[in-house]
């Protein structure tokens, strides 16, 4: 499939969708396996559509008309339509496989692209909901689509056939059990737009639960930092508890189903049984039709009629919501695009902002930037406004916990911000296209990312896909920042690094120092980047990255880190101060006990 970005009239269609008619769409690209199931599903109802029919007769003709050997052949060929039956049934299943299967690849290449796409292209964070619909809602609608074809082909094929022989054996006796049939399936219909937003709702609340919690989890160090546990095991608490009242919400709407199939199944069959003497007494039926009669609705018609209902007041509901909430996120096709049944949209993006909109320059500002993992918890990040100059090298600094790495995760657009806004070159981060972001801004975390690969296409990792810096550069970097024997060790930029886990912590941050020092990123922010390296190591890595063109921040680990640079944010849990590095000392009780705790040559 050809997962692409869909605006315009396509993201209008996204919006009007309907869960069958998405379904109808994916489906109508696999029209041929379909179609093939089906035929056999015609052979696998010939049981069906036979027993009541062969068991009158053999009654009739054979038992009642003293002719047992003739009433026990009807009946052996009653059991040859079942041999028939379970042979259709064996070639019909790699028709069906070949019909769901695929499906579950494309939905799944779908909602990936339009989560990848939505976060790296619409300048948004990425959607923590989206591992929900990855992970469990296409999984699950797998195996509806798969449950809902081979029952409601099997058991469609069932009751028609029944109804059919049924007609075909007594009208009478058709039209006894029409009656309460029809008057079931109109309260079932009633019924099943309420399951079906009940369901709806579930599915929702625990999208809300997984997007929700996943930042509260991830935060706990903050969490804990600022005294939030209670917030935030309030805000956790009632995510929950709305989860389980949608789900309760949900099973007691299906008690209603529970007694339609009660009526459907079993009052045709009782109709029938109570008015069987009087029919046969007046002449309208024999022995042997009621007997057959019987048999379709006893083995026919009730089971799959129970099984049918069940299936739609249950998978079916779950398959309808299920499909809508996964179509939401990705486009129905229009009609030129048959055999192309999803394609990923992109997210949406402020309309007071061009997409395309470029910044001028590398000026980061904070303007009043706020953020707080949950909606009562303590802002980690308090109103802050902050501007580092084209150029600038600014050291955060603080006690552990107090939102340092947080900080720079909203500069680098990977957190949004829940009050404020961020800049870079006088455009909002937000409003920017996440591959230009990517381009501009590069962020070096604690636990540096080496992946299996060679040197060089880990050292060019940073660069834009369809460019790479030249081997020059590379090794420049690798020598300005130190890693020059760790290459040299691996077996230079052509060297395979087969398991990145054994590369010491240390190694490993060198390679991401070369990485970012290489990269074409005029902003720089190191989170604790050199925390595994020795002090000398990482002056002349921080050194070499400050010495580039461009800005740099670093979330720093050692106090040397705060003389080096120009500019000094403090951050204390409830304020912020900032200045230079002697400035500070003086200004500020807490800066100076953050430097008294350090020996002259920058170690603990």
């Amino acid at each position: 499939m050809d997962v692409r970005t869909v605006t315009g009239a396509a993201a209008d269609r996204r919006q009007a969708v309907r869960p069958w008619r998405f379904l109808a769409g994916l489906l109508r690209a696999r029209r041929r396996p379909l179609l093939l199931a089906l035929a056999w599903s015609l052979v696998e109802s010939a049981p069906a559509l036979l027993a009541g029919l062969l068991v009158a007769t053999a009654v009739d003709r054979g038992f009642l008309a003293g002719r047992p050997g003739v009433g026990m052949a009807w009946l052996g060929l009653l059991g040859a339509t079942m041999v028939v039956r379970s042979v259709a049934t064996r070639l019909m299943f790699p028709h069906l496989a070949a019909v769901v299967e695929p499906m579950r690849d494309e939905l799944v290449r779908a909602v990936a692209g339009a989560t990848v796409r939505r976060a790296a292209d619409g300048g948004q964070a990425p959607d923590a909901a989206a591992l929900s619909r990855l992970t469990g809602q296409v999984e699950t609608m797998r195996k509806l689509v798969s449950t809902m074809l081979r029952t409601s082909r099997e058991l469609g094929m069932s009751v028609i056939a029944a109804l059919v022989g049924l007609l075909v054996l007594s009208p009478v006796a058709a039209a006894v059990a029409a009656g309460p049939l029809v008057l079931t399936l109109a309260a079932f219909a009633r019924l099943m737009p309420a399951l079906t937003a009940r369901q709806r709702a579930l599915v929702l609340a625990e999208e809300r639960l997984t997007a929700q919690a996943t930042p509260i989890v991830a935060g706990l160090r903050d969490v804990a930092a600022c005294g939030a546990r209670a917030q935030a095991a309030d805000t956790l608490r009632a995510l929950v508890s709305a989860q389980a009242a949608a789900a309760r919400a949900l099973a007691w709407a299906g008690t209603g189903r529970r007694v339609a199939v009660l009526l459907g199944a079993h009052a045709p069959l009782v109709g029938l049984l109570l008015l069987s003497r009087p029919l046969i007494e007046g002449g309208r039926l024999s022995a042997g039709e009621v007997v057959g009669a019987v048999t379709y609705l006893f083995t026919g018609l009730e089971p799959a009629l129970r099984t049918i209902l069940d299936t739609l007041g249950g998978w079916g509901v779950g398959l309808a919501a299920t499909t809508r909430r996964i179509a939401e996120t990705i486009a129905v096709p229009g009609p030129a695009e048959a055999g192309t049944p999803a394609t990923a949209v992109a997210g949406p993006v402020d309309a007071g902002t061009p997409a395309t909109a470029v910044p001028a320059g590398h000026v980061l500002r904070a303007e009043r930037l706020t953020f707080a993992y949950a909606a009562r918890a303590t802002p980690v990040v308090r109103d802050l406004d902050l501007t580092i100059g084209e150029g600038g090298h600014l050291a955060v600094v603080g006690p552990s916990g107090v939102g340092k790495s947080t900080l720079a995760l909203l500069m680098t657009g990977l957190l949004r911000p829940t009050g404020g806004r961020v800049r870079l070159g006088g455009r909002p981060l937000d409003s920017i296209p996440g591959a230009s972001v990517r381009s501009r801004i590069a962020l070096v975390p604690q636990e540096a990312y080496v992946f299996a690969g060679t040197v060089r296409e880990n050292l060019a990792y940073l660069w834009p896909l369809g460019e790479s810096p030249d081997d020059e550069r590379l090794r420049a970097s690798v020598a300005a920042v130190g890693a020059g024997p760790l290459v040299e060790r691996l077996g230079g930029l052509d060297g395979e690094i087969d398991e990145p886990s054994a590369l010491s912590a240390g190694e490993r941050q060198l390679v991401a120092l070369a990485r970012v020092h290489a990269s074409p990123a005029g902003v720089l922010i190191l989170d604790e980047a050199g925390c595994h390296l020795d002090p000398a190591a990482e002056l002349r890595a921080e050194s070499a990255l400050a010495a580039r063109p461009g800005t740099l921040v670093v979330i720093a680990h050692r106090i040397s880190s705060a003389v080096r640079a120009r500019q000094v944010l403090l951050m204390d849990g409830t304020t912020v101060l900032t200045g230079t590095h002697r400035e500070l000392i003086d200004r500020s009780p807490l800066y100076a006990d953050l430097v008294g705790r350090w020996h002259d040559d920058g170690t603990r």
